[in-house]
């Protein structure tokens, strides 16, 4: 056989060989197309309803807006202060949740409260003595607790009391 005709035969296999491949793929479409029509056709839900617009009529125009300050509670009828002139006790430069209760101690008929700080000192505490940075005034001490009242802001440019208090962590 010469060089020719083995090239000739080579190329007439090549084109038999993607003839082929080529029917092959189309014959699955064909085969996709033909079964997807004879399925039954779906149905459309219908549109939802419109439901009419109704106006709304804002009869509110004449009361105190919620973004001024003032009305009842208003910082104008609020006494509570903080006493700028009271001299800083040294518990007063901590923050209330930097502060632990420790424990209690009875000495000469009174109860000491038991306060460390995050450097690890521990502190003596009477009702009466502040803590905290929010003027945080001791007013009861129990085996399990310091009891506090904060003056903070109260939002409105005066300020109000909180209860807060230090629970012993055993």
């Amino acid at each position: 056989m010469s060089r020719r005709t083995v090239t000739l035969a080579g190329l007439a296999c090549a084109v038999l060989f993607v003839a082929t491949g080529c029917s092959s793929r189309d014959s699955d479409l064909d085969d996709f197309i033909a079964t997807t029509m004879k399925e039954p056709g779906g149905r459309v839900d219908p549109l939802p309803e419109v439901k009419p617009y109704e106006s709304f009529a804002y009869a509110a125009q004449n009361l105190r807006s919620p973004f001024m300050p003032g009305g009842s509670g208003g910082s104008s009828t609020s006494s509570v202060r903080p006493d700028i002139k009271r001299n800083r006790e040294f518990l007063e430069q901590f923050s209330l949740d930097t502060l632990r209760m420790v424990g209690t101690l009875k000495l000469g008929g009174r109860t000491f409260g038991l306060v460390q700080t995050k450097d690890g000192l521990v502190h003596r505490v009477l009702p009466g003595n502040y803590m905290g940075q929010a003027e945080g005034k001791v007013i009861d001490i129990a085996a399990s607790k310091i009891d506090l009242v904060e003056i903070v802001p109260d939002g409105l440019g005066g300020y109000m009391e909180r209860p807060a208090s230090l629970a012993l962590n055993e």
